[in-house]
């Protein structure tokens, strides 16, 4: 087998077999290998049947030979020319403005501020609805 089928050698097959990891191509009557679905073809393959079909004639290379297993990988794009990779244009990039610089004093003032403009902690609101649980419950028992 590995005389016939050397690694590297192109050879022409017909595709026997579609299977969602890829398609089994005959090399002679005897012989078939396996197109994984990453080496159908250069870029992204969801469907290997939306590249091949069953009874097409492919270009094949030979990736490797396994004589105990009798297993033959190919690749159909290995055979063929790799497209140019054009690189998408850079975004420009957004113009940070820097922080203004507050110390601890500045930060406590915002806090007061804050919490005088009625924001009240929630012990002072706990507080709050306890009273209006009660008057409501009050109003109820009349």
């Amino acid at each position: 087998m590995s005389e016939k089928y050397e690694v590297g050698r192109e050879l022409t097959g017909k595709v026997t077999g579609i299977q969602p990891y890829g398609a089994f191509v005959a090399l002679d009557e005897n012989t078939q290998g396996l197109v994984h679905i990453s080496e159908i073809t250069h870029g992204y393959v969801k469907d290997v049947s939306e590249h091949l079909a069953v009874g097409d004639e492919v270009k094949v290379k030979v990736l490797s030979v396994d004589e105990e297993a009798g297993k033959i990988s190919l690749s159909i794009k290995a055979t063929q020319e790799a497209p140019e990779v054009t690189e998408a244009p850079a975004r420009p990039k957004k113009e940070r403005k820097p922080r203004p610089q507050v110390n601890k004093e500045q930060q406590q003032m915002q806090l007061d501020a804050t919490n005088a403009s009625g924001f009240n902690t929630l012990k002072d609101k706990l507080e709050d609805w306890i009273k209006q649980s009660s008057d409501r419950e009050k109003l109820l028992k009349k």
